[in-house]
């Protein structure tokens, strides 16, 4: 397997092709090589395939607002990304922002569709992404009315280490700015920044650069379970 090609095992689409299907999935795909910062595919492009994160992290995002993004969730390893586009819809309701270097196996949507029609299992995993990525939007929709900013400040930390765990030395295992994060958190960069300094003065996180380490981990779940909105 050359160095810039998927060794067909860990995506998404791999995992759940059926073994007789992966040739037609080698000679469909393409590997692409992003860097850090690099656009995947934007808000109202049109739809032309689905994209698997090989390795690397990505952003989903969309604009809120004039000026602003929120960010939906973020996709590591073995994630899909631009499904939210299978709909009647032909333009992509999301967009896609490399914040890791890494690589994506991108299939054309024909290509995809068809391999859907092929692979059962993989049709009903994707309904249960699916399904499962709407859950968690209409609640993170519940919170941004409802909850304080400091237990969206909670919830997200703690959600960043349970999908990208943690270094050897305990810091969540992927590095945000400050803007990154106050966007998934859906607040004002001044208000992240406010909540931030607290939570280090009381000791719940190690803040070093972009890189956070949960300190006190019972202390923020509780900030957050207080003020969940279910």
């Amino acid at each position: 397997m050359a160095k810039n090609e998927c060794d067909l095992k860990s995506c998404f689409l791999c995992s759940y092709c059926l073994a007789d299907w992966l040739p037609a999935v080698a000679a469909n795909r393409e590997n692409v090589s992003i860097k850090k910062g690099q656009l995947l595919f934007k808000e109202g492009d049109p739809v032309k395939g689905i994209y698997f994160v090989y390795s690397g992290a990505v952003k989903v995002h969309k604009r809120w607002g004039s000026e602003k993004e929120l960010i939906l969730r973020f996709a590591k390893q073995g994630d899909v990304v631009g499904h939210m586009a299978l709909g009647m819809d032909t333009v992509y309701p999301v967009s896609a922002t490399a914040v890791e270097a890494g690589m994506v196996c991108y299939v054309p949507l024909s290509f995809f569709e068809s391999t859907l029609n092929i692979n059962n299992q993989l049709a009903r995993r994707l309904i249960a992404v699916l399904a499962n990525d709407l859950q968690e939007s209409e609640k993170r929709m519940r919170n941004l009315a409802h909850m304080p900013v400091k237990g969206r400040v909670a919830q997200a930390l703690l959600t960043l280490k349970t999908q990208f765990g943690t270094t050897t030395d305990g810091y969540i295992n992927i590095e945000l700015t400050r803007q990154d994060l106050s966007s998934f958190t859906g607040a004002a960069y001044e208000s992240l920044f406010r909540v931030m300094n607290e939570l280090t003065e009381d000791g719940v996180v190690i803040a070093k650069g972009k890189s956070i380490l949960i300190a006190d981990e019972p202390a923020l779940a509780k900030l957050f379970l207080e003020k969940e909105v279910w």
